[in-house]
């Protein structure tokens, strides 16, 4: 896979911390850099790559990276714990691999300030971090990606896992919750107060099974599962059979081309669209799962369709450069005073659709290191 290796170097040389060339939409309201997980998904893939390849020159753009952004004090420029944004929590994760390959300090006290707003981040009744302060009482599949990964490794690390179980408890509700037993498929949303438009008055679900949503979802199992301890076995073989499950029921809606429709099952409607970062995201977790024994061998083929399949789509050379094409940008629910993001089908296809975006970069990315790992 040369042409990736080539264009992961043509992103990292084209981006600073103040302009990271992979983060359109930053691009595109024309603000200045701010700490985001979008750039907590691209730095903790390059932290990947450091690790798989040992070069270098990975580490340091990472470090320079997330270090442009930490205070001496552990403060994070631009970050406001206090917007209770479980979005904002994703780039901590990269604090812990740098803390302990740099062993600078500000890191792990960086780690502090990010776990300052989770322990405080308001809840739904049943328990559940609220998505953000501007969402109340709203779950998304996103935020499982976003949030539980930190929490686990923090209560693992440094608070002898103390709050694991809040971790583990809150994957169950999920799972009791959004999961659609008809297609084992898992909806975008859950609003519990059943009062937001967008919600369903008697489930307070959404009304559809976005692709990148359900792929998010799926890398939060995965990359919990992988660091929660042997004194969790339980858990853990609790947290596989919910993996397995919705493995088996995304792979029936899995297209010849190894791709998946960005709304899930309803692959034979107009407008509907293979879409990059969900596909991708599927390649890495499946793989990834694989590897870590929660799958068994015979399931890393349809990773490994899906990753092929995305590059041959949408890897390609325009003007002398790559790109990478088929990006959903952005697809979210409301709030309550924006009704065009209502969860309907034509909502879910009428997001812009771009290239370049680390959204499907970094999965494309994780990706190729699990062929990379197995090759080895």
């Amino acid at each position: 896979m040369e042409i990736l290796d080539k264009y992961i170097d043509e992103l990292l040389e084209k981006s600073t911390p103040q302009a990271p060339v992979w983060n359109i939409e930053k691009i595109r309201s024309g603000k200045p850099s701010t700490w985001n997980y979008i750039d907590g998904c691209m730095i903790k893939a390059v932290l990947e790559l450091y690790d798989i390849k040992g070069d270098k020159k990975f580490l340091e753009f990472a470090d320079n990276f997330i270090d442009y952004f930490v205070h001496d004090d552990g403060s994070i420029e631009s970050y406001n714990p206090e917007e209770y944004n479980i979005d904002n929590v994703n780039a901590g994760k990269t604090l812990f691999d740098l803390y302990k390959l740099t062993g600078k300090e500000k890191y792990r006290k960086a780690i502090e300030t990010i776990y300052g707003q989770v322990k405080n981040q308001p809840r739904t009744p049943s328990g559940n971090f609220w998505h953000k302060k501007i969402y109340p009482n709203q779950v998304w599949l996103d935020g499982l990606y976003m949030g539980q990964p930190f929490y686990m490794q923090y209560e693992i690390e440094y608070n002898n896992c103390k709050n694991c179980m809040d971790s583990f408890n809150q994957f169950i509700n999920v799972y009791n919750k959004m999961r659609d037993k008809n297609t084992g498929l898992y909806y975008h949303g859950f609003d519990e107060s059943k009062e937001v438009f967008w919600a369903d008055k008697e489930t307070g679900l959404s009304k559809n099974f976005w692709l990148r949503a359900l792929g998010w979802y799926s890398m939060a199992l995965v990359d919990t599962i992988d660091i929660m301890p042997d004194s969790f076995k339980e858990q853990r073989d609790k947290l596989s059979e919910i993996y397995k499950e919705l493995i088996d029921s995304m792979l029936k809606f899995q297209d010849e081309s190894g791709m998946w429709y960005q709304v899930v099952d309803k692959g034979g409607r107009e407008g509907n669209y293979l879409e990059t970062s969900g596909s991708a995201i599927f390649a890495y977790s499946i793989m990834k799962s694989v590897r870590m024994g929660i799958l068994d061998e015979s399931y890393f083929a349809y990773g490994e369709k899906a990753f092929n399949g995305t590059c041959d789509r949408y890897l390609s050379q325009k003007d002398g450069e790559l790109q990478l094409d088929g990006i959903c940008l952005v697809a979210g629910l409301g709030p309550a005073d924006n009704t065009r993001r209502d969860g309907t089908f034509e909502y879910y296809i009428s997001e812009p659709v771009v290239q370049n975006d680390a959204k499907g970069v970094a999965p494309l990315i994780l990706a190729y290191i699990e062929i990379l790992r197995k090759a080895k």
